[in-house]
């Protein structure tokens, strides 16, 4: 899969800078968002998918897509840094009817 491949969100001048990158930089930057999401494990999930419309179980997803050759467990693991349930039942906290609705409102907003 060409990591590289444009969504549509060009500048004036009609190029996507992200496809300017360098794919070792994009992967640094990567690696720096989901490590500092494993430290920041208070910003939960639910929050993540109604403010921005996506979460660590996206990046997750996203990863497998890209061609990494892991199964959704072992993709998880590598998102949240220990398996997905050790991780639920640390951090995560029961989602209230606001951020589910948050959540779907969000969810509405991003490409199909």
């Amino acid at each position: 899969m060409d990591t590289n491949a444009s969504t549509g969100q060009t500048t004036h001048s009609g190029a996507d800078p992200l496809d300017q990158l360098d794919d070792a930089v994009a992967a640094a930057a990567f690696r720096h968002l989901v490590r500092h999401l494993r430290h920041r494990h208070d910003a939960q999930n639910i929050d993540l998918m109604g403010l921005a419309g996506f979460c660590r179980n996206c990046l997750a997803d996203w990863i497998i897509e890209a061609g990494a050759p892991l199964d959704k467990a072992a993709a998880r693991e590598a998102i949240h840094g220990l398996p997905a349930d050790e991780w639920k039942a640390r951090y995560q906290s029961p989602a209230t009817p606001e951020q589910l609705a948050r959540m779907d409102e969000s969810m509405k907003r991003n490409p199909r």
